[in-house]
């Protein structure tokens, strides 16, 4: 009785840092790790957007209401206008551009491959209908004010060619605006070799005979839909973002958007917005010191934005007014990021273990530097964190030596006393006290190093340099599944291997629980990128070897003890 006991406050024990570990993925703005549920609104749809609606699509700025814009708008701005989606190409990405509000609408990376057509470049913005995923600027004014040119304008390609050449190191696009209140807008985008961001300067210039406030509004639009290829067995957050100095790094999930239930910092100086999802992101930038305040809201159904308004100063008849802003949409490579703002590398999200997560990233790059090949880099990274925790793995498997030692005593006196537990459970802590024995001795000192192989964890499927990346033979690409599932089937027989070379807990029913746990997690890494099942049979083995020397050296012939079902 008093073994079954035991055994469910293990199981209880158990299934609560499970519950834990899932509440901390909560807390950080994921979903469950391990089977999330998914939002009622992800179904792969594209969502429907009124086009005549207005007020829902133009933001409305929290330091100064505007104005309902359907009212306001001039009829030339109303009525139906022809426009065009204007294609242009970098070394790095092709990008639409839509002449109806110069918006940014479809972003494909040349250097990243779609995951289910590898001759195809991997498409992040898009306004398709499988995904909406827009970037959009535009005018507000004061309350009282007139309608200015908003993203739903029609705008003019004043110039700009649409191919970078070789030998040039920019390409422009101007676009111009009807003049919309008085006011006209211009749109400048400037692309740059080998840059994922591209400088957005916007003109205001007042035409009418009176002056105005207005202010300018930079947004992303997205639709709720996990990205394509989504894993069921780890989640990765997917949504709108917004940063400052004072409340760093503020991530909302869609469905609380939804409900309207969120928290973010209405107003700063610095800061930026932002969409991301597992290995990319896209952001809109200002300079530091320009007031904006940050929005998110749902805009239509499966249809929500995140943004920020700035207010400029109040121009005379005939001023112009210029705004530097920047927009990024790429890849989350850490020094990319940190180059363009700060905090921008936190899109990157390794939650509470980011203190460790980043130095093992920079290990790991640093490796790869010497090694070319990510693989490989994973094997050595492993192996340095084998060596760095040599002596307290020692302690933890000396422990377990000792334990397998005495534990023929243990049983013997099981079977003897079996009749008496009290008295059983006295004279098994005395065999403890006399050969020195703690029973916790091996788990404690492998508890210490969980932390870190969490935050590795976290580094393998947060890092794009995964995407893509061979390592050797048949392993094509380290941020997807094994196609032959040799990798998980060598997983599972290390972590057969290495669970059965522990001494087994003098309990049957005990000792084939201590399986459940290895071989649920064995099923579960058939379905996980390679990278992270290389990192797992790498610590496996050197574990082994590393228990196997210390039992020998302790007079401890190593057994396997295979369970008994």
């Amino acid at each position: 009785m008093n073994d079954i006991r035991h055994t469910i406050l293990w199981v209880i024990f158990a299934f609560s840092l499970v519950m834990l570990w899932d509440q901390w993925q909560i807390y950080n703005g994921r979903l469950a790790t391990f089977f999330p549920n998914q939002v009622p609104t992800a179904t792969h749809s594209r969502p429907s957007v009124r086009a005549n609606s207005i007020n829902d699509s133009v933001p409305k700025s929290s330091r100064v209401p505007a104005q309902p814009l359907a009212n306001t708008l001039e009829a030339a701005d109303l009525s139906p206008v022809a426009h065009e989606v204007v294609q242009v190409e970098t070394d790095v990405f092709k990008l639409d551009f839509d002449t109806e509000g110069g918006s940014l609408v479809r972003a494909q990376f040349l250097k990243y491959h779609d995951m289910s057509d590898k001759n195809r470049g991997f498409t992040l913005l898009d306004h398709s209908q499988d995904r909406v995923y827009l970037a959009q600027s535009g005018l507000i004014a004061q309350a009282g004010g007139p309608a200015l040119p908003t993203h739903k304008s029609v705008m003019h390609l004043q110039s700009g060619e649409r191919h970078l050449q070789n030998g040039r190191q920019t390409l422009e696009l101007r676009f111009e605006s009807p003049v919309v209140g008085g006011v006209q807008l211009v749109k400048i985008y400037t692309l740059t070799r080998g840059s994922y961001a591209v400088a957005v300067r916007h003109e205001v210039i007042n035409q009418s005979s009176a002056a105005i406030t207005p202010q300018l509004y930079l947004q992303l639009v997205r639709d709720g839909n996990k990205p394509l290829g989504e894993s069921s067995f780890y989640s990765t957050f997917t949504g709108p973002a917004v940063y400052t100095d004072l409340k760093k790094y503020q991530k909302v999930e869609f469905s609380a958007i939804e409900k309207n239930n969120f928290e973010i910092e209405k107003s700063s100086d610095t800061g930026y917005v932002a969409m991301v999802q597992h290995y990319f992101a896209s952001a809109w930038l200002l300079d530091t010191g320009m007031v904006r305040d940050f929005f998110m809201r749902k805009i239509d159904t499966n249809l929500y934005a995140v943004g920020m308004i700035t207010p400029l100063e109040t121009l005379a008849p005939g001023a112009r007014k210029t705004v530097e802003s920047r927009f990024f949409a790429g890849p989350q490579e850490e020094k990319i990021l940190e180059s363009l703002t700060p905090g921008l590398e936190l899109v990157k999200d390794y939650g509470w273990l980011t203190i460790l997560a980043k130095p093992l990233y920079w290990l790991l790059v640093k490796l790869h530097a010497m090694m070319s090949n990510w693989g490989w880099a994973i094997v050595a990274l492993v192996v340095l964190l084998k060596v760095a925790f040599y002596w307290l793995n020692a302690k933890a498997y000396a422990s377990m030596a000792k334990m397998k030692a005495v534990n023929p005593r243990i049983m013997e006196m099981r079977d003897r006393l079996k009749d008496n537990p009290q008295q059983m459970q006295q004279e098994i802590m005395r065999i403890y006290r006399e050969e020195k024995v703690n029973p916790m001795g091996g788990c404690l000192p492998i508890m210490v190093q969980i932390p870190v192989f969490i935050a590795l964890y976290w580094v393998l499927l947060s890092s794009v340099e995964m995407r893509n990346a061979p390592w050797l033979g048949w392993i094509h690409d380290l941020s997807s599944p094994d196609p032959l599932y040799i990798l998980p089937l060598v997983m599972t027989l290390t972590t057969v291997l290495q669970t059965s070379l522990n001494p087994a807990p003098p309990d049957p029913l005990q000792a084939k629980m201590m399986w459940i746990m290895p071989l649920a997690f064995s099923v579960m890494f058939f379905f996980f990128p390679s990278g992270l099942v290389l990192y797992w049979i790498t610590n496996n083995i050197l574990s082994i070897l590393q228990q196997w020397i210390i039992n020998t050296r302790m007079g401890v012939p190593p057994q396997f003890n295979l369970p008994k079902f």
